[in-house]
């Protein structure tokens, strides 16, 4: 594991990066774009940990479990983070990177906590508890960073297995948010087409 024994290298200052082979690149690159991305996912992550640590009562028990997953999932971004940081050719035997049991893992943790919800009739809209509504973030946040990938992987080369993992993700994140609103008794907030400004009579 590296150390870092300097945060502040000015290396920077000049608005290139280094990636880990050593190449230095445009700090507004397509690719450090994806893995800021993918940072800026995992620390929304954070966020929905920090608010189930504040859950109380019944709801103890589902956010431990999902604290857990959570914590799996931001190990996970790291490794996909480092993956993308990484030109094929400078990847090391060993090296972290995401695979394909990542994203089946994923597949079992939806099945597992769809079993908990009743199934969607409408459109829900984010909200509900904070860990529910940090995950419901973090959701959006996924979908971008799949976007700025699938965008990379047109022109460059990356790892299916890093798109199948984020897409995924998102999927989770939405269920994870449905899954621990459910737990805590918050209720879902359904989008109404019909929606009109409070005061507004009807038409």
């Amino acid at each position: 594991m590296p150390k870092l024994t300097r945060i502040y290298t000015r290396t920077g200052d000049d608005g290139t990066t280094g990636l880990v082979g050593g190449q230095r690149i445009k700090k507004s690159a397509l690719r450090i774009e994806s893995y800021g991305t993918i940072d800026e996912l995992s620390s929304a992550i954070g966020l929905a940990r920090t608010a189930l640590r504040q859950v109380e009562g019944d709801g103890v028990e589902a956010a431990r479990k999902l604290d857990a997953w959570l914590a799996w999932t931001q190990d996970a971004l790291f490794n996909l983070g480092s993956d993308l940081a990484t030109l094929p050719q400078d990847r090391w035997e060993g090296m972290p990177l995401a695979s394909p049991e990542d994203a089946l893992a994923l597949e079992r943790a939806i099945d597992d906590a769809q079993n908990d919800l009743e199934p969607l009739a409408n459109f829900i809209l984010p909200g509900g508890s904070y860990p529910g509504a940090f995950l419901h973030l973090a959701r959006t946040i996924s979908r971008r960073a799949e976007r700025l990938l699938v965008a990379l992987a047109d022109s460059e080369q990356i790892s299916p297995d890093a798109l199948r993992y984020v897409n995924r993700l998102s999927d989770a994140l939405f269920v994870w948010s449905r899954w621990i609103n459910h737990a805590l008794g918050e209720p879902e907030h359904l989008w109404n087409a019909q929606t009109r400004a409070p005061g507004e009579q009807p038409r």
